[in-house]
């Protein structure tokens, strides 16, 4: 199994490295504890996906520039083979599949959410869009002031420059996948 702290660890050292950013400076941009972001480093801790995505914002860079190694000529990926992010007790996992490279502006996800799970989502960078289809159960997705429930067989694409939440209010495991669209 891929262990998603190493992969964590190494991103967030090579990252810094490459702004020539302390660890004190990079805790205050992403307004997380120094501890908890050498902890992250160092592979010592596995963060939840809200510290993820606070790391993400405040170093600007793409999620899985965090959370993925680097993209290969042909690569297969087996979402229970890596380890997910998770959040809300376990209940939501985001297992991450493909991460921007070079050549593509996208990141792609495979998504569980337990019945009762809930995931609140920070503003991603602007003009950025997230686009998930739904394989089973249904997702009641709020984006900014609209909310919406998404059945099972269909997609539905947002700006996800705004506050959103996925919820699981069904009684049955809801399967998706997201992709995550950043501008250039």
């Amino acid at each position: 199994m891929i262990d998603i702290s190493e992969i964590m660890a190494g991103n967030l050292r090579r990252l810094r490295e490459e702004r020539k950013i302390s660890l004190a400076e990079a805790a205050r941009l992403a307004g997380v504890s120094k501890s908890l972001l050498s902890q992250i480093e160092r592979g010592v801790v596995s963060p939840t996906i809200t510290t993820v995505w606070k790391i993400a914002n405040g170093l600007k860079v793409p999620f899985t520039d965090l959370t993925t190694t680097p993209a290969q000529d042909f690569e297969m990926v087996e979402a229970h083979a890596t380890s997910p992010l998770i959040a809300n007790d376990e209940r939501f996992r985001n297992y991450p599949l493909f991460g921007l490279d070079g050549n593509r502006r996208f990141e792609i996800y495979y998504i569980e959410l337990d019945p009762g799970a809930v995931l609140e989502s920070e503003p991603h960078q602007p003009e950025t869009q997230e686009l998930i289809t739904v394989f089973s159960g249904r997702l009641t997705l709020k984006a900014g002031d609209k909310e919406t429930i998404v059945a099972a067989g269909v997609g539905v694409r947002f700006m996800a420059d705004q506050p959103h939440s996925y919820t699981n209010n069904g009684d049955e495991l809801c399967l998706m996948s997201m992709v995550i669209y950043y501008p250039k």
